[in-house]
């Protein structure tokens, strides 16, 4: 089983690891784009799914858990050089694949923006360099000290739920054909709810190693994102889904170009 390597995902998998769901799953961590990668090619069953993935490879959703939120994220973002409405190339995190999406269509829909991409290692310095504007995700957008930046930023999670009224979906539990039974459902709902009972301990944990405060992680896991998903969320999912799909430009693959 894939899941992400970032904080988001400490919570999800609490029970699996320390709980009554420990040793059930066979648990493999990477980044968000390579967790599709592993479902897409069969080395694992189950994995955390960018949401902007699951029309292409028609995965089942697990649902009951996932990643989410209903408001500003702080974790995924979009820093500018330039007035949203003049980037025109934009550097996009090699890890994401879901907030690339989501950044092409706000700018598109909200300020008129069709940038060209350019793929990414997410060094916030070395994106701005090569592009007007970059989307930086996960631990590395934590530890972004967006208050003291000279450029622009724009939360797009916030941006998102101010645009539609609806929470804005991340990413998902996804699994291949049979391996969506309603005990695995159970098991993975299971998980998260014992890890938002242990967010002190999982702050404790992990915040340090990854280079951030307690209160951040506190605040990023308590209050920015939802673990736990109702029909708000579902719905804010199927409304991402039209969405991109309605907009033909962002079917298109990234440049070959790299910095």
């Amino acid at each position: 089983m894939a899941a992400v390597s970032y904080l988001n995902t400490v919570p999800l998998v609490w029970g699996m690891l320390h709980g009554r769901q420990r040793g059930l799953f066979d648990l493999s961590f990477c980044l968000p784009s390579e967790c599709a990668d592993r479902l897409e090619s069969g080395q694992a069953d189950i994995g955390i799914l960018p949401a902007a993935e699951l029309p292409r490879l028609g995965l089942k959703i697990i649902r009951g858990a996932g990643i989410a939120s209903r408001g500003p994220v702080r974790s995924i973002l979009l820093i500018s050089k330039v007035d949203f409405p003049q980037i025109r190339l934009l550097a996009a995190d090699t890890s994401s694949r879901t907030s690339t999406q989501l950044a092409r269509l706000l700018l598109a829909r909200n300020y008129g923006a069709s940038p060209s991409l350019v793929p990414c290692a997410p060094d916030l310095e070395t994106m701005l360099r090569q592009a007007d504007a970059c989307v930086i995700i996960g631990d590395p957008a934590l530890r972004v000290g967006i208050e003291y930046l000279p450029y622009r930023v724009l939360d797009l999670g916030a941006e998102w739920t101010a645009s539609t009224g609806l929470p804005m979906v991340f990413a998902v539990w996804a699994a291949r054909d049979g391996c969506a039974t309603p005990e695995i459902e159970a098991a993975f709902l299971d998980s998260c709810r014992f890890g938002k009972q242990h967010i002190e301990e999982i702050v404790r944990q992990h915040a340090p190693p990854r280079g951030l405060t307690e209160a951040l992680a506190r605040d990023y896991l308590a209050n920015r994102i939802r673990l736990e998903f109702g029909p708000q969320e579902y719905e804010g999912l199927d409304c991402f889904l039209r969405a991109i799909a309605e907009l033909p430009q962002l079917r298109e693959s990234l440049e070959v170009k790299t910095c």
